[in-house]
């Protein structure tokens, strides 16, 4: 929403200095907490643009005046608003259909989750917490902000989504200290495994929550002990009617699925048919058949749809971006659009990093319009995987007997060798 100007004072609705500078420095709490969770939902998306002002109004301001807009420019130019994709309205869409039909299942004994998948920058995050907070939102607002069936007299809050990160040295004791922590709960030092688990259960039932979310799910790998029993736990967890949102970075190829392939046709990964897959003597089954499996992909500029997507989150951009000199089809024309994907790779968070920092150099420099050349004076390092999503990372065959006894020997240390005495000819 942009403020509309006042021919009398062209800043009129521009927040004080104390406000703005208590949006900069304020901080906020960690999401992995209830308060982090709640003022992440009340408070996503609610930033106003700074004023659309011409150069020459701009020119006329006191410089106090001038400051505070710029200070509110920086502002509004470092927070990208987050747009629908197509990308993430896929995640939308599945997110919503799965808590729609969990949460009104009676007698199911489990149910289904949801595994978002994708590389780094992605937006997956993003994406599964604002579909979290939407479900939320309609959640506490269908019950009235209370919880269902809540005794009268208890002090438990209404927690419909629960958004936690994995522990990076995962065991089944750090996830439910985490996921403990997000209430606050008061945790025992002395207390054991069952213990915890049976804390988490029941806190998970007291504050009513219907989605846990749990982020960085690819740091489990399977060949670790500890990393198969958090997974049996977290498949554990789908028994306590929640639905479980996983988050990771290749899911597919860390072990947390049946070794899955890309289809290139279909543009899906596919599951061959069921073998026993067995890891340090332990097998793992079931998790492929009770959750599906999503990959977020990045912006393709082949077909005309995907350009149009593509040039359609330009112009949200553009239009969020405050630079004075700014003109119709900053991004959007000429070149642009192809310059861009070709930085970026069609890269959500990379593409924003980039016009982020182009923005911030525009109005250092005085420029105050973003254009290919000054975008190629900022150094974009782009964290491509080694294979891409069309080509995902097949893991080489162990080596058998028989490939272990075709490969050469190395050849024997000669250095120290004796060879005798050195003959008068040969000296």
């Amino acid at each position: 929403m942009i403020q509309a100007l006042s021919h009398d004072d062209p800043l009129e609705g521009l927040p004080s200095r104390a406000k703005i500078a208590e949006l900069i420095l304020g901080g906020r709490p960690p999401r992995d907490t209830y308060a982090g969770w709640q003022h992440y939902r009340t408070h996503c998306g609610l930033l106003v643009p700074a004023p659309t002002i011409q150069p020459q109004q701009w020119s006329m301001l006191s410089e106090s005046r001038r400051y505070d807009y710029d200070l509110y420019r920086e502002l509004t130019n470092a927070n990208l608003p987050l747009q629908d994709t197509p990308m993430h309205d896929k995640v939308a869409k599945l997110i919503r259909r799965r808590l729609s039909g969990n949460t009104r299942k009676k007698d199911a004994p489990t149910r289904a989750g949801v595994m978002i998948s994708g590389w780094g920058n992605y937006g997956k995050t993003a994406a599964v917490c604002s579909a979290g907070a939407v479900f939320e939102d309609q959640w506490l607002q269908l019950h009235g902000c209370l919880t269902p069936g809540a005794l009268p007299g208890t002090r438990d809050f209404h927690a419909p989504v629960v958004y936690v990160s994995t522990p990076v040295t995962a065991t089944p004791k750090s996830l439910c200290l985490s996921i403990l922590g997000f209430f606050r709960a008061p945790i025992r030092a002395s207390a054991t495994l069952p213990e915890l688990v049976r804390q988490v259960a029941d806190s998970l039932h007291a504050h009513g929550v219907k989605a846990l979310i749990l982020d960085d799910i690819s740091r489990l790998r399977m060949h670790r002990a500890d990393d198969q029993d958090v997974l049996d736990l977290v498949r554990a967890f789908m028994s306590l009617d929640v639905t479980l949102i996983l988050i990771g970075v290749n899911i597919s190829g860390v072990g947390l699925l049946r070794e899955a392939k890309w289809n290139r046709k279909s543009r899906r990964w596919e599951m061959p048919p069921l073998e026993s897959t067995r890891i340090h003597g332990l097998e793992i089954t079931q998790t492929e058949h009770r959750f599906e499996l999503i990959e977020l992909d990045r912006f393709r500029y082949t077909t005309p749809q995907q350009i149009q997507a593509f040039v359609d989150h330009l112009e949200g951009i553009e239009q969020h971006l405050r630079l004075l000199s700014a003109k119709e089809g900053m991004l959007t024309g000429g070149t642009m659009p192809e310059y861009l994907m070709r930085r970026t790779g069609g890269v959500v968070g990379l593409l924003g990093r980039l016009l982020e920092d182009g923005a911030q150099e525009a109005m250092e420099s005085g420029r105050e319009l973003i254009d290919e050349s000054l975008l190629d004076e900022i150094v974009l390092l782009r964290d491509e995987p080694e294979q891409p999503p069309d080509e995902p990372v097949i893991p080489t065959a162990p080596l058998t007997a028989s490939t272990k006894a075709r490969q050469p020997k190395r050849p024997r240390n000669t250095v120290f060798d004796d060879h005798g005495p050195v003959s008068a000819t040969g000296s």
